[in-house]
């Protein structure tokens, strides 16, 4: 009876193994949570020191792991840990010397390591800002492998290094703008060994995602030069959509698909429905402004209407047909370079997660922005345009969000009383 209660609460649990979510859409699909916060705002379960960079936490089967980065006059450490997910307490360190360049040794640096790790199957896969990409055993913390892919990939700096690695059946993908024409690289996640490398395409801050569409199992990695379409079995190129953007921080969102429809950033493409191929249906300018909605935020697809971050902190809502304006809302955080809105569907609802780390909850639609609470989870800490900012997308996972920024981890309950 105990080994058959202790089965049902893993299955019920709902975890959060990557980038973006297990499912790496960015949806939240628990119940039972606060509707409105309490007036002396969200219960704080547990807290712990964190270092620099923009890496999310992730969590699975009990534990929390964060990746970090830990300065010194000379050297620098890139730093995985794992927390008891109920306590805070650390359970395992990795870390390992890295060679971060001179940029990113200056006072009081703060950056770090940017790339979320991927958990399954009892491993984990980190890939560090100096392109150390580690498999370790999650629960020990043990290193079952590992690669130094600067000079392997001739990678030319650690911006390549920023998008999340993907596991597609025993494939653990990483895009890293490599060289020669190690874009993208698919390794065997059981030893490390490449399996296949493809385009010659730079650096990028997107991370890919796969889809199905055309009858096909798709990878879609968005870099400077195109959206392309890959096999993500083989690397063959199925389909590509040349969009040169000469600015490369605007890079940045994930794509994301609902049904035939595939949003990267401010394009949108209709997919075929009998083959890997897709029709890029708006904008119809070539101009890098009309074609990225945001340099710091993931647009979300919901029905017929886009919701995303757009112009410094403005909150929009778009028809999904045209990319036309349905409204706009400047209220969720100060408009100023730099601001940040990360959104999570949840059922009728809609967390959005603020650069100055408030969490919201509020309802979306074509009608408008109905915001239910808010209360501010973790502290902006970063520098940037004269201003302090909290740009980590946080994690949610068994009624807790994860968030952290360059000082601490948080982990805070969104349970409602009484669940």
């Amino acid at each position: 009876m105990t080994t058959l209660l202790l089965l049902a609460g893993l299955l019920a649990a709902d975890d959060w193994t990557q980038y973006r979510g297990s499912d790496r859409d960015a949806a939240w699909k628990e119940q039972g949570l606060l509707e409105t916060f309490p007036a002396d705002g969200i219960r704080v379960r547990w807290r712990v020191p964190a270092a620099g960079g923009f890496s999310s936490p992730v969590v699975a089967q009990g534990r929390v792991y964060l990746c970090d980065s830990i300065y010194h006059p000379v050297k620098a450490r890139e730093r995985i840990r794992c927390f008891d997910e109920k306590t805070g307490e650390v359970r395992w360190t990795h870390s390992y010397e890295v060679n971060y360049d001179e940029y990113w040794h200056q006072p009081k640096m703060v950056d770090g390591m940017r790339a979320t790790p991927v958990v399954r199957d009892g491993r984990l896969y980190s890939i560090g800002a100096d392109g150390d990409l580690v498999c370790l055993d999650a629960a020990s913390g043990a290193e079952i492998w590992k690669k130094k892919l600067v000079a392997e990939y001739s990678l030319g700096d650690h911006r390549t290094c920023t998008p999340s690695p993907l596991i597609e059946g025993d494939l653990l993908i990483v895009v890293i703008g490599g060289k020669p024409e190690a874009c993208v690289v698919a390794f065997d996640r059981a030893t490390g060994k490449e399996a296949w490398r493809a385009l010659s395409d730079g650096w990028t801050y997107s991370s890919p995602i796969v889809i199905e569409a055309g009858g096909k199992r798709q990878l879609i990695v968005w870099t400077a030069q195109a959206v392309s379409s890959l096999d993500p079995r083989t690397g063959a190129v199925y389909w590509r959509e040349r969009c040169e953007l000469s600015n490369g921080p605007s890079i940045v969102a994930t794509p994301v698909c609902q049904g035939r429809l595939l949003l990267v950033s401010g394009m949108m493409f209709r997919l075929d429905a009998d083959k890997p191929a897709a029709k890029l249906i708006w904008p119809e300018s070539q101009a890098p402004a009309r074609r990225v909605l945001s340099s710091t935020s993931m647009p979300m697809l919901r029905g017929d209407h886009v919701y995303a971050e757009k112009a410094n902190g403005t909150l929009v809502c778009l028809d999904a047909r045209t990319g036309e304006i349905v409204w706009k809302n400047d209220q969720v955080t100060p408009v100023r370079g730099g601001s940040a809105i990360h959104l999570y569907p949840n059922g009728e609802s809609v967390w959005l997660f603020t650069d100055q780390g408030q969490l919201i909850r509020a309802r979306l639609s074509p009608e408008g922005y109905k915001e239910w609470t808010r209360a501010t989870v973790i502290a902006p800490t970063y520098a940037f345009s004269g201003r302090k900012v909290a740009w980590t997308p946080p994690a949610f996972a068994n009624r807790h969000i994860f968030a952290r920024n360059d000082q601490e981890l948080v982990c805070a309950s969104l349970e409602a009383p009484g669940e």
